[in-house]
C-alpha cells in the first residue's frame, strides 16, 4: 500500500498508539488501514464413494489437482462461497453435509475452510478455472500432483475419517508449506 484510500496522501508503516502491530497509517489524515487474512472456502465433494477433484487451469499451480475452492466474496457466507466455488470450478451443485476442516495458513495470511459435500445429481464438468474435473477412488488420488498443502491435509483427514466412519471438524495450521508441498508418497 502506498496511498491512503481516504485522502490519497502517502502512507507509512508504523505501530499506531495503543496497538502492537505495524499498520499502514496515512501521514496526513492518520487513518489506520487494517489488513486481515483472506478466507478460502471449498468442498470435499463426493459421489458414489469417489472424491471430485479439479485440475487447475490458472496459476498458481497450473495443471495440479485441487478440491474446488476459492476466495470468499463480500456479502456471502462461507457455505455460499463453498457452493459457488464448486459450481464455478467443477460445474457441480452440492449438498453441504457440514464443516470439515479449518486450516490457518499464516505465512500467506489465509484461512482455508472445507465443507463435506455430496454432488446433488452426480453431474460435474470443468469451469473456466479448471482444465478438467474427475471423480477419484481413494486409491487413485494423485498425491504427487496435488496443488496445495491444505488440499493434501484435508484429503488425508477425510480418508482417515472415512475409514473410521466418523467425521469431525478438524482445526489446524500449516506453517512449513515447502516441506509438505514436496512430500512424496
Amino acid at each position: 500500500m502506498k496511498y491512503c484510500s481516504t485522502c490519497g496522501h502517502p502512507v507509512e508503516q508504523r505501530i499506531p498508539e495503543g496497538d502492537n502491530r505495524h499498520r499502514y497509517v496515512c501521514v496526513s489524515c492518520d487513518t489506520i488501514h487494517y489488513q486481515n487474512p483472506r478466507i478460502v472456502a471449498g468442498t470435499v465433494p463426493v459421489w458414489g464413494g469417489k472424491i471430485l477433484l479439479c485440475r487447475r487451469a490458472i496459476e498458481p499451480r497450473y495443471g495440479y489437482w485441487t478440491l474446488p475452492a476459492g476466495f470468499m466474496e463480500n456479502a456471502e457466507t462461507t457455505v455460499e462461497a463453498a457452493e459457488r466455488e464448486t459450481l464455478e470450478e467443477a460445474l457441480a451443485e452440492v449438498t453441504i453435509e457440514g464443516l470439515y476442516s479449518i486450516i490457518d495458513v499464516p505465512h500467506i495470511n489465509q484461512v482455508h475452510m472445507f465443507y463435506r459435500a455430496t454432488l446433488k445429481d452426480g453431474q460435474f464438468g470443468a469451469g473456466e478455472e479448471s482444465l478438467e474435473s474427475r471423480l477419484f477412488e481413494i486409491d487413485e488420488i494423485p498425491w504427487n500432483e496435488l496443488s496445495f498443502p491444505t488440499v493434501r491435509k484435508t484429503l488425508e483427514l477425510f480418508i482417515a475419517d472415512l475409514k473410521a466412519e466418523s467425521f469431525g471438524v478438524h482445526v489446524s495450521d500449516i506453517r512449513n508449506p515447502m516441506a509438505r508441498a514436496h512430500h512424496q508418497d
